[in-house]
């Protein structure tokens, strides 16, 4: 396919990249409020041990993205429980500390913003469609100037429901007139982003950016595969 009416956009992992220096963040923040109780590198094991627990259980992971404070405030007192750390106060200042710097860290990826422009250009309509809390995806989408590039907005804090379910992508096809042949949704998880537009009959681009290639068995097939965004203006 190569003449889209419409493309939808992931935005975390797709436009902005919210994981590198992740484990430098933790581990500086572990180290920022040492109070002699921890090593830091051995806490950073901890919470990376935590970390893996909490978003691996499906429940856990739809709680926990609609409010990420609260989430790695969890991780943390689970972590210093293992530990057998009594001091609930200090990890909940290490887990603000590190989501602080999270929030602070993040930026586009190099040539997204130039992508949604010129995708733009052309007359394309265009829908961002994000899992996560009402409040910090819209601080993301005003601190980068993001809603001018789109016609349509799904988050699910404010929607009510996100991905993979199906009235995400058929409320932004609706929003933009679009017929599911005649659209792309591009984004980095092959459950959340790709598995439903496919079976709706859309043109799936899954973003991997770490070059890792597809899993063993993956859930779903996309019918691209990018590292980056601006890959679909070649």
């Amino acid at each position: 396919m190569t003449s889209p009416a419409a493309i939808f956009f992931d935005m975390d992992g797709t436009i902005l990249d919210w994981q590198s220096g992740m484990e430098e963040s933790w581990l500086a923040s572990c180290a920022a409020h040492c109070d002699g109780s921890y090593e830091p590198p051995r806490l950073h094991d901890a919470i990376r041990q935590r970390r893996t627990w909490f978003w691996g259980d499906a429940e856990r992971a739809a709680r926990g993205r609609l409010d990420l404070d609260a989430a790695s405030r969890e991780i943390v007192r689970a972590a210093f429980e293992d530990l057998a750390l009594e001091a609930p106060e200090l990890a909940h200042r290490i887990a603000d500390d590190y989501r602080a710097r999270r929030t602070e860290a993040i930026a586009p990826y190099p040539r997204a913003l130039e992508t949604l422009e010129a995708f733009r250009g052309r007359g394309l309509r265009l829908a961002l469609i994000t899992n996560g809390g009402a409040r910090s995806q819209r601080a993301s989408i005003e601190r980068f100037g993001l809603a001018r590039y789109f016609d349509c907005i799904v988050i699910e804090g404010e929607f009510g429901c996100g991905k993979p379910d199906e009235r995400v992508f058929a409320h932004a096809l609706a929003t933009v007139g679009c017929d599911p042949a005649d659209a792309w949704m591009v984004g980095d998880s092959l459950e959340a982003d790709i598995a439903t537009p496919h079976r709706l009959g859309m043109h799936t681009v899954w973003v991997d950016a770490a070059d890792a290639g597809l899993p063993r068995d993956p859930p779903v097939r996309p019918h691209r595969t990018i590292r980056a965004v601006h890959e679909l203006l070649g």
